[in-house]
């Protein structure tokens, strides 16, 4: 009898696809929502049932190995072909009743959306919502959301997009700051001023360079990745810093400032799946979106598809 290579389970593969991209057990456990052990002795499984080492240990993590790195695109291959097929059977539901996984940056998660979405729960009460706030983007071909609000246009096949408008940025300071500091004239006083910025994101000090100042990150004496959490440090008086101007303008005992400065506009798309956007209930809460954003954002500069 001719012998057979063994299937490798598909379950302990889309394990090693998780610890190949993240580089770590603890990334990948949190990634797929497994415990740390349970997830190695998955990995340890299956590298029993293929004999050989997938990984090599390494003072920062997990590195894959060349039997590995060989493995890996016939790994990736099946993982998106079984995500397509779980995409199109759940594509075939017929009901408005279920649950809808969203997910958006943090800050238009806690600033912009739960009125919307308190809206939508009196309108579709048979319709759950799962909020994901992320700044990192999540995979909608592997089901990690249904639709996503995105501040770029996605580049995946089999993902549909519309472009809702523009997110209008300003400059913004505490009244109890600026009646302090005083009121910046021009760019130019920016340099003068105690200002919020970014940690490792670069974004804002390119911006500034392109309207001619020399900015450094010394000139960010508060510097933090989170949104959220820079937009709280403008509203309690430690500086200026940049922020969605129509947060900014509704917040009491915050000022805009510099309103000519020509500061980008950020793109907001709303996107999902191709097989799944027909879905009665992911279509309900695809078209609410797509009619109460629009209001709160500037006109589109471009037409999504």
């Amino acid at each position: 009898m001719p012998y057979a290579t063994p299937t490798p389970d598909w379950s302990r593969l889309h394990c090693f696809v998780a610890v190949a991209e993240t580089g770590s057990l603890s990334a990948a456990a949190r990634r797929l929502g497994l415990s740390q052990p349970t997830l190695g002795r998955q990995i340890k499984a299956l590298e029993a049932e293929l004999g050989t080492a997938l990984f090599t240990r390494r003072p920062r993590g997990l590195e894959v190995t060349a039997a590995g790195l060989e493995l890996l695109p016939a790994a990736r291959a099946m993982q998106e072909a079984a995500s397509r097929l779980a995409l199109t059977a759940a594509g075939q539901a017929a009901e408005v009743a279920g649950t809808v996984r969203l997910t958006a940056s943090a800050f238009v998660s806690m600033h912009i959306l739960p009125p919307l979405l308190a809206e939508l729960r009196q309108a579709e009460p048979e319709i759950q919502i799962e909020l994901v706030p992320s700044d990192q983007s999540q995979n909608l071909l592997f089901r990690e959301a249904d639709i996503a609000i995105r501040m770029y246009r996605p580049q995946q096949l089999d993902i549909i997009t519309r472009h809702l408008g523009e997110i209008e940025l300003g400059l913004f300071g505490a009244t109890r700051y600026l009646d302090r500091r005083g009121r910046p004239a021009r760019a130019e006083d920016l340099g003068a001023h105690d200002l919020i910025g970014y940690d490792s994101d670069e974004t804002i000090l390119r911006e500034m360079r392109a309207m001619g100042l020399p900015a450094e990150r010394s000139w960010f004496v508060l510097r933090c990745d989170d949104h959220n959490v820079l937009w709280e440090l403008v509203r309690a008086g430690c500086g200026l810093g940049f922020a969605q101007a129509s947060i900014g303008e509704a917040e009491p005992g915050v000022e805009r400032l510099l309103p000519e400065l020509p500061l980008p506009a950020l793109p907001v798309w709303l996107t999902a799946p191709e097989a799944m956007r027909r879905t009665p209930r992911i279509r309900r809460v695809w078209d609410f979106l797509a009619a109460r954003l629009r209001p709160l954002l500037a006109p589109q500069k471009a037409n999504g598809s």
